[in-house]
Formats: structure tokens, sequence, C-alpha cells
């Protein structure tokens, strides 16, 4: 690799055989850790092997932070209309019915191409350009709920490595980046989407009837406890952050690929992008072996079938899929069983800081159920509006006594993501 400056704000990077322009060098990408864009750059050229590992031949949603780890990103599923001819896409159709034409990423330049486009964490999807409609990924998303420990996580972490073993898979562990962990399990291409999301259901409610206590499977928040193993990951559309990604987080930390035996003692915190580079020159990519490693799904899926057989039928989807024949009534618990509102929401905000006021606010209406909320009653939840995120904040009443929860209000404030047309976004 080689740079040179062109202009005050341009510098070009040599990598894979061509030079990309990286515009902007010198914009400050993590304020606190004072890394630029440029920094971001270097770190993915430095790390390559690994990050290509993740994301080469499959489609990929470009999650754009023009403004940096700490502004709004924006999802971009579509190519840019202007784009070099040495960008490959491929066309995707949606659930809604839609399509769009997506980069796919195969080299180390073309990497840096999207992450000049501000690109921080890489998302792809768990199939190959080649065949759109059998993923060769199964992907395991921890994600701890308010309260739960890193041990904890850790500990559900090493429940499906077991569970994946008994059933003939090998799971392969990453820290997320933020507060959870993935475990990716290559598979053969041979099953749908909804077959591998329905394996996925599967083992997550194999690992909460061993660990009830410790990991849950439930996908109404309301009734969730410990970490929640989201199933729904594996349906179709849906993208989760690539080993060895930078996530947009204060220290700039790496989604770190690690071996089995460096899950129970890890500290995600150590992984960023000034330690990653070093790491992997020193130890190499601890999910190297994952494309040598496809296994098949029919365990799973007969264990699926012994849980149906049981009384275990589907599980809620996400709602913006189309509503599914086995599913069940897509309707929270607390408003199916008519008690006075359990769940509330009290906030809906562009930003999260406007929401977390609102919620202050709430409390300061009401400071007898405020008084009696605990921590997992609070729901943040991080939602996404028509190309950027916007966030909701509801609490769960279910430790106030029925006839002393407030009624439900207007949210305060009460954003409307489909209001008005997507912002103007500055130049990357």
């Amino acid at each position: 690799m080689t740079a040179s400056g062109l202009r005050e704000r341009e510098t070009v990077l040599e990598v894979a055989g061509r030079e990309v322009v990286i515009t902007n060098p010198d914009k400050v990408f993590f304020p606190q850790a004072g890394h630029t864009k440029l920094d971001l750059a270097k770190y993915y050229v430095a790390v390559a092997e690994g990050a290509l590992r993740g994301i080469a031949g499959r489609p990929i949603v470009l999650k754009r932070y023009v403004d940096g780890a700490e502004g709004e990103p924006f999802f971009q599923k579509r190519a840019p209309a202007q784009h070099p001819d040495w960008i490959e896409t491929v066309e995707l159709r949606f659930p809604s019915g839609r399509t769009a034409r997506e980069i796919v990423v195969r080299d180390a330049a073309q990497l840096l191409w999207i992450v000049n486009l501000g690109s921080i964490d890489l998302n792809p999807h768990p199939v190959r350009a080649d065949d759109l409609e059998h993923p060769d990924e199964l992907r395991v998303d921890f994600d701890p709920g308010p309260g739960v420990r890193w041990d904890d996580v850790r500990r559900a972490a090493l429940i499906v490595r077991d569970v994946l073993d008994e059933h003939g898979l090998r799971g392969w562990p990453k820290t997320s980046g933020s507060r959870g962990m993935h475990v990716n399990v290559r598979i053969e291409r041979r099953w749908s989407f909804d077959q591998v999301r329905r394996a996925a259901l599967a083992l997550a409610r194999e690992v909460e009837r061993r660990a009830p206590e410790l990991a849950t499977s439930q996908w109404w928040k309301e009734e969730r406890h410990g970490v929640f193993l989201d199933y729904n990951q594996n349906a179709k559309d849906r993208t989760v952050a690539s080993a060895w990604s930078v996530r947009p987080t204060p220290d700039a930390r790496v989604s770190m690929p690690l071996a089995w035996d460096e899950v129970a003692d890890c500290d995600p915190a150590a992984f960023t992008l000034v330690t990653a580079p070093a790491r992997m020159a020193e130890r190499g990519d601890a999910s190297a072996g994952i494309d040598a490693a496809a296994g098949s799904l029919d365990s799973l899926l007969e264990l699926s079938a012994a849980q149906e057989a049981a009384g275990l039928g589907d599980a809620p989807w996400p709602p913006h899929y189309k509503k599914q024949n086995d599913e069940p009534p897509r309707v929270a618990p607390s408003r199916r069983k008519h008690a006075a509102s359990a769940l509330v929401t009290v906030a809906k905000a562009e930003h999260k800081e406007d929401a977390l006021a609102g919620l202050e606010r709430w409390k300061a209406r009401h400071p007898e159920a405020a008084g009696r909320l605990q921590v997992d009653d609070v729901l943040v939840d991080s939602m996404r509006g028509r190309s950027s995120t916007w966030t909701r904040i509801r609490v769960n009443l279910r430790h106030v006594p029925e006839g002393e929860r407030p009624a439900e209000e207007p949210p305060d404030p009460d954003y409307d993501p489909w209001s008005r047309a997507p912002k103007t976004r500055s130049s990357s």
C-alpha cells in the first residue's frame, strides 16, 4: 500500500492493484478516540484478509456514517448510481416485493471504496451473489437486555457451542463490537431462508430450555430476560455486522473473531481499530477455517419438528414481514391480556438524546410509577425509518399495581419518521 496527497481533501491508497481515492481523509470519524476517516481506511487495508472472509461475494447493505460515528447513519441498499465499472452489483428481491441492486465486494479495493462512502461497519447478507435464495450462514445474535452482565453473554455463547456440536455444526464466535456476541455457522447451500430461520429458532429454544435463567427466545421485549437469541436475524433481508467490522462506538471497537477457548475470558474493549491489526499480524484470523466447515441443518430441523410436535409452533416475525400461516398473533402480550396498559410508549424522537429527555419528563410526571421500574422495564428501541434510524422508548409497568398505572399519554416527543422527506446528507 502507498499513500500520496492529491489535493488537500483527498488521499489515494493503492491496494489490490488499484488506486482508491479517500475523500476528506482528515475528517474525524471517532471524536473521543481521535480517529479519522483515513485511519478507518488504513485499518481495513491492514485487516482486509479477515474482513473479506466475512463479506466477499455477498451483497452488502451500506450503512453510511457520513458525519462519523456520533452522527446519524442512513441505510443505502441500492448501489450509488455513479460508481466505477470495477464495482460489482447484483439485484436482490426483498420480502416487500421491491428490488434493488446492491454492491458485492470481492477484493480490498472494492472494500476501500465503500469505506470511503462512510461505511464504518460492514453488513453483508448471508447469501452469495451466485445464489440469492439459499443462505450459506446461520447467524446467532446475542442481544443482552438492560443490566445483563458480559459474563452472562459469554456463558450463553458456550451453551450455543455445545448445542451446535451436538447437532453436527461448528460455531465461529466473535464479539459483536458492542455489548453482545455473534456465533456464525457456515452451512451447505441447500435450505431456504425460512428453513434457516426455523433452525435458528430451534437452537434458541433449546438454549433457553437448558438455561432458562440465562437466555431467552421470546420476541416481545416485555417477556424477555437475560440474553435474547435473536432468531429473526436469519429472516430474509436481515444483515449483521461481519467479522473485523469496526463499530460506531466511542473507542472504535471491532467485532473480533475468537477461538472458543478465548470466549470465557475475553474483554470486548480490548479489540479496537488500534489493537486489531496487531492481533491479526501476530495471531491471524480465528475464523480462517470457516469456509471449509459447511455443515448440515438436518439435525436442527429435526429438533424444530420435535419442538413443534410438543406444541411449540412458529414464533413472531419482524413487523414488516407478511403474516405467516402458523405465526402467533402479532400483538404484545400486555395488549392481549386486556389489562390496564402494562406497556406504554413515552417518547418517539429523531435523536436518542431527545427521546431520553422525554423519558425523564415522564418520570417527573409519574414519580411513584417511575420509582417502581426495574432496569429492564425501560425499553429503548432503535427503529428504522425511510433511510435512517430513530428512537422509541417504552416503559413496562408490570411492577406497578394495575390500579396505580398511569394512563397512556401521547408520546413526548412524538416524532413521525414518515411525515417528511429524508434529510439531505452532507458529503462524506
